[in-house]
């Protein structure tokens, strides 16, 4: 029996470190990345996990969920022990007040952030509206999506947009004799590509520069490898959906 996970944004930062922590023995795992990685497919074979990757951009994600939707109706739900998407992928615009933003930079933002786990959550859910195995779905968020802050608007939109879509999956699916768990979940602040570039913004576009440059002078921001771990003992633990939007940090 394999546990399946589809992970997406699995090629760098907390989503590569989710990727090699689910390569265990038993495991099925389906990376949907921009690129595909060498070293997660040899260390696959060395774990004797299963793992699939596909190349894929999510600001065009409905062609993706529809080639998902294919993909696990053609699973044998019995033999899985269970089936959890993993909605990792984001993207943020220039960090610029919204009057100044380009609205392709925006689009794109909200397209990958937002529209991309809305369908893939369907994809997802309609394709194993029937399986009676356990199935989770774990939306990563963030604490933008919860508080404003300048210059964001796109992804503080996208993730406070992810957080409440959860909250109406999470009563759709509990009306259900064998619905999904659900959660939004924010990771915490993490050493990533995206807190370098809050950290280089433009002080004149960005007021919150100092907090982002002062968290990192003080050694506050989470390795990727640690933030993974946390995410995924979340995603273990017998408490997982009690709450429908989280914060791993308690």
């Amino acid at each position: 029996m394999q546990n399946l996970t589809i992970l997406t944004g699995a090629s760098r930062g907390m989503g590569l470190a989710m990727a090699q922590q689910l390569l265990q023995p038993g495991a099925l795992v389906l990376c949907i990345s921009r690129q595909r990685n060498a070293e997660l497919q040899d260390q696959a074979e060395a774990a004797r996990a299963a793992l699939e990757q596909w190349s894929a951009d999510l600001g065009d994600a409905a062609p993706v969920a529809q080639q998902l939707a294919k993909w696990l109706r053609a699973r044998d739900p019995q033999q899985l022990a269970s089936a959890t998407l993993i909605n990792n992928a984001g993207a943020i615009s220039p960090l610029l007040a919204l009057r100044d933003s380009d609205p392709l930079a925006l689009a794109q933002a909200l397209r990958v952030g937002l529209e991309a786990p809305l369908q893939l959550c369907a994809a997802f859910l309609g394709a194993t509206r029937d399986w009676t195995v356990p199935r989770k779905v774990l939306n990563i968020s963030s604490g933008l999506g919860r508080r404003a802050m300048a210059s964001t608007a796109a992804y503080c939109a996208a993730k406070a947009g992810m957080d409440h879509f959860t909250r109406c999956l999470a009563l759709e699916e509990a009306a259900l004799a064998h619905g999904a768990t659900v959660c939004s979940l924010a990771p915490g602040v993490i050493a990533t590509d995206m807190q370098l570039q809050l950290r280089s913004a433009d002080p004149a576009h960005f007021p919150d520069l100092a907090t982002f440059q002062g968290l990192h002078a003080g050694g506050q921001l989470s390795s990727p490898h640690d933030a993974a771990r946390r995410v995924l003992a979340y995603l273990s633990s017998p408490t997982f959906g009690r709450d429908t939007v989280g914060d791993v940090r308690g």
